[in-house]
């Protein structure tokens, strides 16, 4: 099994398609064998799913991720575990001692990435800057 988790300064970070790098855990027998952190070059929504899949990465943690993602996600066999917050490896221990606090339901709905699958770019229009979503990207 191979882990992916979003990644900044040891923490889980908090919006996927901003993610400037995610950080692989390598799992046997369950065990951590192999650690890894690789940018994502700013990739961006769409492409982090085909990134994470290029890399091996079979299970993601996160924090807020939105709908399409998620659907990229599971299309390619992606298991998700959002609403994670706090350290990156914590984490990683802690879904594996079946432990790990996460919310299934949760889902980043303040941005306007995927207008081309029924986005309606929540309380504000396209382009307009809410939240630290700019978008347009």
């Amino acid at each position: 099994m191979k882990i992916a988790v979003t990644y900044e300064s040891g923490n889980v970070f908090q919006h996927f398609g901003h993610c400037p790098q995610f950080k692989f855990y390598t799992v046997e027998d369950g065990n951590i064998v192999k650690e890894e952190i690789i940018s994502t070059n700013g990739s961006g929504h769409g492409a982090l799913a085909g990134f994470l899949r290029l890399n091996g990465a079979t299970t993601l943690i996160c924090g807020g991720i939105g709908g399409g993602a998620r659907q990229a996600l599971a299309q390619l066999g992606i298991t998700l575990f959002p609403g994670v917050t706090g350290n990156a490896d914590e984490s990683v221990k802690a879904l594996l001692k079946g432990a790990l606090n996460f919310n299934p339901n949760f889902v980043c709905n303040h941005h306007g990435h995927d207008h081309d699958h029924g986005h309606d770019c929540g309380s504000h229009k396209c382009g307009e800057d809410k939240h630290g979503c700019g978008g347009n990207h």
